[in-house]
């Protein structure tokens, strides 16, 4: 019979009449080859061309070869039936099309039948035998086409050696009657093939004897699938240590301010106080001896302060407080004064480093002059310890002082070189117009929220600054605001602070009514002053009544 498979070199056949495998139409034939099939829905089909018969017999083979609407939904999902011959009319839509087997089908089912004698032959082509053994079918290499309608199955089985595209040809022979009556018939279809992964021991004894379990449906994305799981698995395993360390780093940081507050809680209050049960934890070394600690009905922790408490403290007291931090005369060099007063002092100082002489850091140093009482020197070390131990980026409590004998104390603290806010605002308004350091709004309000940060710290941590207001805040050149204390601010800024016939000097402006009348001070007192900070910002340089924005009126308060 005419058109038989023979063998080629390694084994592989070549078919008469073709011409080796050619690449895959595109699918939209597919589509074309059922058209011809599916007539128009309400409306009947036009007459279309005849397609080309079988070899023409004296009453017709009928021959009928297609895939039932089952198998074409199991390979491409559509409902209908896809014929190569139908009635012995050949479809050379659907035989150029090359169809894609799914990697998990390996069985291909054809229907056909014929009503007179048809003989046929049957033979494959391959172009890997390495991916694909050859094909196998239920029925003879050739024989005649069954007279019923029947079924017969290839299959397509993959080695599970190698990752390859398969090129299939199958070459189905009819012949009718004669031996030199046939028609050659060519089915293309083409599998993905994948190497297998999975080797399941069969037996725990015997150790050398393995199978393999090949599984094409989950073969082709396992190894992208498990690097897609592993490098999430591992992105998840550094974020869960990276967040580990940040909390320990945290609680670690949080332990040792804690530490530092508490060590300088106990260490100051103790000089600051007589020996007495009456300090409690909200006592800090700026509180004095005789301050007691309330709790008012809005739930913040006050103070009440009473007249002349500050003096009750010795200066010998006040400076063994403060020995832990003291350093030698000789490490600091005082250069420029940067504000003076009438007792009082900031020099822009020189602190040589311990360890290497070579080293320098810039400083403030606050001192007093030689006519300064022994009570103004108690308040200026006193005061100068307000925010002593406590670790804040808006902060600027102090590194060191220097209380030997025969020369005056020095308070130094971190240098910022654009020196006290006050000041620096009321030169900004006196000068705007050609003062390149002008600020903006938004400057001010970016002021505002580094002052609140720092205020807010100070609440977390229950400390009273009983004091907030611009002159007590520093600023440097990329526009950073710490609060400071109020260490001589009484002296530099005398207009800020006034006298209510107590003998007390009072900046009654930044003041809240129950601090004014009660000497009561809290969180909401401090926030009180904030408010009148951020108001103070904006006119920096105006006169004001000490009792502006308060609703008081001075001649009423009393001590």
């Amino acid at each position: 019979m005419r058109g038989a498979a023979r063998p080629g070199p390694r084994g592989r056949g070549r078919l008469p009449g073709t011409r080796g495998l050619r690449a895959p139409p595109p699918p939209l034939l597919l589509l074309l080859a059922l058209l011809p099939l599916l007539p128009a829905p309400g409306a009947a089909a036009a007459p279309a061309p005849r397609p080309p018969a079988l070899s023409p017999a004296a009453a017709g083979p009928s021959v009928s070869l297609y895939l039932s609407e089952d198998e074409v939904r199991r390979l491409i999902g559509l409902d209908a039936e896809l014929y190569y011959v139908r009635n012995d009319l050949i479809s050379h839509y659907a035989l150029s099309f090359n169809l894609l087997v799914p990697s998990e089908t390996n069985f291909l089912h054809f229907t056909w039948h014929a009503k007179s004698k048809v003989e046929y032959k049957l033979g494959f082509q391959v172009d890997n035998f390495v991916a694909m053994d050859m094909p196998q079918v239920n029925i003879s290499a050739q024989g005649e086409v069954p007279r019923t309608l029947s079924v017969f199955r290839v299959e397509l089985s993959c080695t599970g050696k190698v990752d390859s595209e398969v090129m299939i040809l199958m070459q189905l022979n009819l012949t009718v009657n004669s031996s030199k009556n046939f028609t050659v018939l060519n089915f293309k279809r083409r599998k993905m093939c994948y190497k297998k992964l999975e080797e399941v021991k069969t037996s725990a004894l015997d150790k050398n004897t393995s199978r393999t379990i090949y599984d094409p449906v989950h073969a082709a994305p396992t190894t992208s699938t498990r690097v897609f799981y592993i490098s999430v698995g591992v992105c998840c395993a550094v974020i869960f240590l990276v967040a580990i360390i940040l909390a320990v780093l945290h609680l670690h940081s949080m332990k040792r301010i804690e530490l530092d507050d508490s060590i300088s809680a106990s260490s100051s209050s103790q000089g600051l106080s007589q020996p007495s049960t009456q300090t409690t934890q909200y006592l800090r070394a700026d509180t004095p001896n005789n301050a007691t600690p309330i709790t008012s009905s809005s739930g913040y922790p006050t103070l009440r302060i009473e007249k002349n408490d500050l003096r009750s403290v010795t200066l010998l007291e006040a400076k063994a407080k403060v020995k832990d931090i003291a350093i030698s005369r000789e490490r600091i060099t005082l250069k420029d004064v940067l504000q003076e007063g009438t007792f009082g002092r900031i020099f822009h100082g020189i602190l040589v480093d311990e360890k290497d002489p070579n080293k320098e850091k810039q400083a403030f140093v606050k001192t007093v002059k030689d006519q300064a009482s022994e009570i103004q020197v108690t308040m200026m070390l006193t005061e100068s310890c307000k925010l002593r131990g406590l670790h804040h980026r808006n902060l600027l409590p102090i590194t060191h002082v220097c209380i030997e004998e025969g020369e005056k104390p020095m308070v130094i603290l971190p240098y910022m070189n654009w020196g006290n806010l006050k000041l620096f605002l009321r030169q900004c308004k006196l000068v705007e117009a050609n003062n390149p350091q002008a600020i903006s709004q938004q400057d001010l309000v970016h002021m505002a929220i580094q002052i609140a940060c720092g205020m807010s710290y100070l609440a977390r941590r229950e400390v009273i600054h009983k004091d907030l207001a611009a002159r007590n805040c520093v600023i440097d050149d990329t526009l950073q605001v710490k609060i400071t204390d109020n260490a001589l601010s009484r002296d530099l800024f005398p207009m800020d602070y006034h006298c209510l016939g107590d003998n007390e000097n009072r900046p009654v402006r930044w003041m809240a009514l129950e601090s004014l009348v009660n000497n009561e001070f809290s969180s909401a007192s401090d926030v009180r002053a904030q408010r009148e900070t951020e108001r103070e910002k904006q006119t920096p340089h105006c006169a004001e009544s000490p009792t502006r924005g308060s609703g008081l009126d001075p001649r009423t308060l009393r001590p």
